[in-house]
């Protein structure tokens, strides 16, 4: 039995003149998390979709536990739950008829059903709340139903397109904590999300994706152990002061150094080295920073790196939306 539990080779896939995917490969194991990190419009969703048989792909192969996507597309959903951006519930319904109405569609066993659902509503902390309308449900709880609705009929593989979208910390927190307890029970998810702090906390390998092509593809620190140990940003103010400072130190030390603004940002394998000599250089030329701060490196760092734009404002800007 192979150790894949979805396998993606060339995948494309165009909505007239955009490219939604453009030729992407990647793996996920059994057991693991895997992310899909990347803006909207960068190919994320619809690489879901046709992993969840809802797209036919225009070229290339996907398969799930070894089913390929498109000639055993019934074998695949009989394995995978889904839960997508939007709550795929009924909000006229309760919980609990919400989650009887998905073993029912998913042709469980009758008697297996009532069951199933009792035991979600507990694990998911809607017991209490399992025979109230939808719709007197707070976001948080309408999400984590949503997640346990794709989980009704126990699929091995599940797919979880930013499903905390919109949620609040106290929320986000919650769901990741779920999601941990699906991984160390067994289930295999591959993650999509915007939000750099969810991929660094749940994946263990993630997958940079943008403009519908994979760019980067490996295990959270070693994404981030690439731009080396240490990023030194420090702030510049004044009419050409950052500039100049950026003549003065590119090619003088031992690191890479960027500039956003009135933001230098240094990153180096050299640890305190490289910050003495930040100051050192500056120094000779009576350019004081206004402000300094010394951190690790970060998946915003590797996105700014990967991209040439930080991934929040890619998320937030106008274009493709979520069509990709």
């Amino acid at each position: 039995m192979s150790d894949s539990a979805d396998v993606v080779e060339g995948l494309r896939k165009r909505y007239g003149d955009v490219e939604a995917l453009a030729g992407i490969d990647f793996e996920v194991q059994r057991g693991t998390v895997f992310g899909l990190l990347g803006p909207n419009g960068a190919g994320k969703t619809t690489a879901i979709r046709v992993l969840a048989t809802v797209l036919l792909p225009d070229a290339g192969r996907a398969e799930v536990l070894g089913h390929d996507v498109v000639k055993q597309a019934d074998a695949v959903r009989r394995r995978i739950g889904l839960a997508g951006q939007f709550a795929a519930v009924d909000p006229n319904l309760t919980g609990r008829e919400n989650l009887r109405l998905v073993g029912v569609l998913s042709q469980m066993r009758r008697p297996e059903i009532m069951p199933r659902a009792d035991e979600l509503l507990r694990r998911f902390d809607l017991a209490d709340a399992a025979d109230r309308p939808l719709r007197t449900y707070s976001g948080g709880m309408r999400r984590r139903l949503d997640i346990a609705a794709s989980l009704v009929p126990r699929p091995p593989v599940l797919f979880l397109d930013e499903p905390t979208t919109g949620l609040d910390l106290t929320s986000r927190n919650e769901l990741w904590e779920m999601i941990h307890e699906l991984v160390r029970d067994g289930t295999t998810v591959l993650l999509t999300t915007q939000y750099l702090e969810e991929a660094d906390r749940l994946a263990g390998r993630i997958a940079v994706v943008d403009d519908g092509r994979v760019i980067a593809n490996d295990a959270p620190d070693r994404l981030k152990s690439q731009l080396g140990s240490t990023v030194v940003e420090l702030g510049i103010r004044g009419d050409g002061r950052a500039e100049r400072a950026v003549g003065l130190l590119s090619g003088r030390i031992g690191g890479r150094v960027e500039r956003e603004g009135e933001l230098l940002r240094i990153t180096s394998d050299q640890g305190a080295h490289v910050l003495v000599e930040v100051l050192r250089v500056l120094e000779t030329d009576g350019l004081e920073p206004d402000t300094l701060t010394v951190r690790e490196p970060s998946l915003d760092d590797v996105f700014l790196a990967l991209t040439g734009h930080h991934a929040e404002d890619a998320s937030d800007a106008d274009g493709k939306g979520d069509a990709a």
